[in-house]
Order: structure tokens, then sequence, then C-alpha cells
């Protein structure tokens, strides 16, 4: 019964079966993006404008009107562009998943295949756990932060005004989804490690000083520098890193490490019995009868 749940259920396929499968497959995922490129490039605005909703709605609490400008003739179109792309991505990455799952699952034993699913499912979920985290949390505490640092110009005084361009707010509001996304994956990328048998989970809590460490620098790195953005991703990290030794417990390989068996000789084995050796004639000893 267990030969038969780890047969692979397709047949041999030789090399340029597997190109023109990989070529179909690419041509399908490359198909659904310009798709969904062309509806998000329809809609570029409203992307945008949902964007900056945070920094928007933080502009009108204190009384200021909700503007972004543009320094270059073709700013804006680009940037348009650049929002059509990162939603685009958003849209066909289903059809990515699919297409890569389509392409690889031939190949796949059947209790491979049970194996991978939950971490299908469970990527795009963290995934958009950590863009909700980073567009509904940091950037109303972030943008508050940064406008905290305008005053009020008059007759005595300088005023300082925040006249943000809108390349520059797209690079920073993709830059965070995306390193909030990604690091969200860190269950994933762990609990794969560990099934493969690559790490085990002692190892990952010998080594959970430095991992909270890194934590903190990669928040510092990616994050904008105000200790709100950091701790906001580097507490969620800790917290990642933490529900990774859990779930890897659950799907580490068990192996019997019985001292006994680790013997060259198997335990309840019989001794080799002993060559007998052939007692050498006098005629051997003296070379030969003289």
């Amino acid at each position: 019964m267990a030969d038969s749940q780890n047969t692979i259920n397709d047949k041999a396929m030789p090399l340029l079966e597997h190109i023109i499968e990989l070529r179909k497959r690419v041509v399908w995922s490359l198909a659904t993006f310009v798709i969904a490129f062309g509806i998000c490039y329809h809609f570029s605005g409203e992307i945008y404008r949902f964007l900056s909703a945070p920094l928007a709605d933080i502009m009108r609490q204190q009384g200021e009107q909700p503007h972004l400008i543009y320094t270059a003739l073709y700013e804006a179109f680009f940037t348009y562009v650049r929002v059509a792309v990162f939603g685009a991505l958003f849209l066909s990455f289903p059809m990515f998943a699919i297409q890569g799952w389509i392409f690889i699952a031939p190949g796949l034993y059947r209790n491979e295949k049970k194996a991978f699913a939950p971490f299908l499912i469970a990527t795009p979920v963290l995934f958009l756990l950590g863009a909700a985290l980073a567009y509904y949390v940091v950037f109303p505490f972030a943008w508050r932060f940064f406008l905290s640092f305008q005053q009020a110009g008059g007759s005595a005084q300088m005023g300082i005004e925040l006249q943000a361009r809108v390349s520059e707010y797209l690079n920073l509001v993709t830059k965070m989804i995306l390193a909030f996304g990604v690091c969200f994956e860190l269950p994933v990328a762990l609990t794969l490690i560990v099934k493969a048998g690559l790490v085990k989970t002692d190892s990952l809590k010998k080594v959970r000083r430095y991992a909270y460490v890194a934590a903190f620098a990669v928040a510092g790195v990616i994050a904008p520098p105000d200790a709100i953005t950091m701790l906001s991703l580097a507490i969620p990290l800790v917290g990642l890193y933490e529900l990774s030794i859990l779930a890897a417990r659950l799907v580490e390989p068990h192996y019997d490490d019985d001292p006994e068996e680790s013997d060259s000789t198997p335990s309840g084995s019989e001794e080799m019995p002993e060559i007998p050796v052939t007692q050498q004639t006098e005629t051997d000893k003296t070379g030969g009868a003289t």
C-alpha cells in the first residue's frame, strides 16, 4: 500500500516535452499578467488613491489639503505605470502559483503533494497579513510621525511644509508592503527547511537570541528610521520566529536513533563463520619436488 501511494502518477516525459510544457505555463502566466496590467492601468488612479489614503487621512486630521506633487512631465505617467505593474503582480500571483503547481505536480509523489498543499495556501495568506499590517497599522503611525516635523510659517520664522512627490511616495509604500509581506513568509520558509531535514527545531531554539537580533536588524534596514515603525516589524518577526518553531515541530521528520542499531553488526544476526585456511603442503613450502 505504501508503494502505491508513493508512485508517480504520470509517465516519464522526454526533455523536449518538458520544455514545451514549461513554455505553455509561462505563456499562460504572461497572458494573465498582461490582462491584469491593462485592468490595473485603467484603474491606476483609484489604486494610487487607495495607497495614499493613510497619508491623506492624516493630512485632513491636521487641517491640511491632501496633495502630492510631481516635478517632471513624465513622472506622473511612469508612476501610474508602476502602480499598474504592482497591482498586476498581486492579481496574477494566483495564476503564477497555479501554473507552477501544474508544471511540478506530475513529478511529485502523492505524499509530497499532500505535504506541499498547506504551504501553497499559507504563502499568499501570510503575505496578505503582512501587507495589511503595513497598510492599516504601520502607515498611520509612521505618516503621523513624519508630518509632525512641519512648522507653520509667519513673519518671525520660516515655515516647513511637506511637498511629497508621487514617485517617492510610491517607492516607500511599495517597498514597505513588499518587505512586510516577504518577512511574514518566515514560518513557511523555516518549516520547509525543517521538513526537508536540513535543520532541526533544536537548532532553531539554540539560535533564538541571534534570530531576535537579526529581526531587529532587518527591521532597522527595511523600515523607516523611527522607533514605532521598526518595532512594528521587529516584534511580529520575533513572534513569527516562535510560530515557525511550533509549526516546524509538527512536520519535523523523526529518526530512530537506537545505539544498538548503529553497530556494524546487526542485532540478532549470527557471526560470519571463519573460512578455513588450507594447509600448505610440503612441496609448496620447498617450491616443488626435487
